[in-house]
Formats: structure tokens, sequence, C-alpha cells
């Protein structure tokens, strides 16, 4: 009788640690589920690698992607939007897979002109108090497409923007750029 309940308590210990690694697998299936349908549909983070949103976003620096506000409403002026570029950025060589992030400077039927160091939309002077420097070029006027966005780097004079390769369509936004979390000298929301 001793044998056979020394038999049972060996059986149950070795099913009481099986049923506890079952257990945390589970809870890691279910952790690493939550986190892909979160980068997938809620946010996502992002490094910025060039110094095309300068002084607003340095290189380096780490940010949070929003995706889900513009499933109810569209992107506004002054949206700070990362997206997948655009077929004609795709022919100068970019890969799919490589995101953009760009400030919108036009919606859909405004149009939008760059003369004289300053940004026109609907003729109107654009405030910035966020570039770098005002652009040294000229570009349009022209009206922004429906379903499309005109977009532009804040360092104004070092950006492949929307004044080289065009119109942004909409389909293209992953999302609106939202918290930077790194560094933490310059956390804080957009």
């Amino acid at each position: 009788m001793t044998s056979e309940k020394q038999d049972l308590a060996d059986s149950s210990g070795q099913s009481g640690f099986w049923k506890s690694q079952r257990e945390n697998f589970q809870i890691l299936a279910i952790a690493l589920t939550l986190a892909l349908f979160i980068r997938a549909f809620v946010a996502e983070p992002r490094f910025i690698p060039s110094d095309s949103m300068v002084p607003t976003l340095l290189v380096g620096d780490r940010l949070v992607v929003e995706k889900l506000s513009y499933r109810w409403h569209s992107p506004e002026t002054g949206d700070i939007v990362v997206f997948d570029p655009p077929l004609q950025l795709q022919t100068q060589g970019y890969s799919k897979e490589q995101a953009f992030i760009k400030r919108i400077i036009g919606l859909p039927g405004q149009i939008v002109q760059v003369q004289q160091g300053k940004v026109y939309v609907d003729n109107q002077p654009l405030k910035e108090p966020y570039i770098a420097e005002p652009p040294a070029y000229e570009w349009g006027p022209r009206q922004v497409p429906e379903g499309q966005f005109f977009v532009m780097g804040d360092n104004r004079n070092n950006s492949n923007d929307s004044h080289i390769w065009g119109f942004l369509p909409k389909q293209n936004i992953i999302g609106r750029a939202w918290w930077r979390f790194w560094p933490f000298s310059r956390i804080g929301q957009f």
C-alpha cells in the first residue's frame, strides 16, 4: 500500500508540473496573440531613421503610431502620419515595407503652392512654427485630388516629400504619430 501511494504521489507531482507548464504556455500564447493584435490594428512603435522631420523629430527618436483614429475621421492638416511608400516612391527604389513619416499639409480638394519661402493652402499662408527653415523651392499651385493628401517634412529643404513625388493616397497611411517615448528628455505627445 505504501508503494501504491508513492506511485500516485509521483504521478500527481508529474502531472502538476505539466499542468503548470501548459498554463504557462497558454498565458504566453494569449499574450503573444494580444501583442500581435495590438501591433496590427491599434498601435506600433517606430524609429526615426532620417532628418526629414527635424526639428520636430530627430534621428533616433522612437514613437508610438496609433492606427485607430483614422477609422472614424480623416487626417487633418498638421497631423504627422506614418505611411507606406506610394508607387512613385517605389519606382525610385524604395521598398514597400519602408515606412515614411511626414506632416499633412494639404487635404483633398485644397490648392497647395510653395512660393517665395512660404507654403500656401487655398491662397492662405500656412502658419508653420515647427519648420527648421523656409522652403528654398517653388511648387504648384496644384489641387489635391480626392482620397489623397499633400505631405511635407518639417525639414523643408531636406525632405523627400509630396513636392518631389506627388500626392499621398489615403490607403497608404498606416497611422498617426501619437507619442514620443525616446529619448526620455523629449518624451511626450504630438
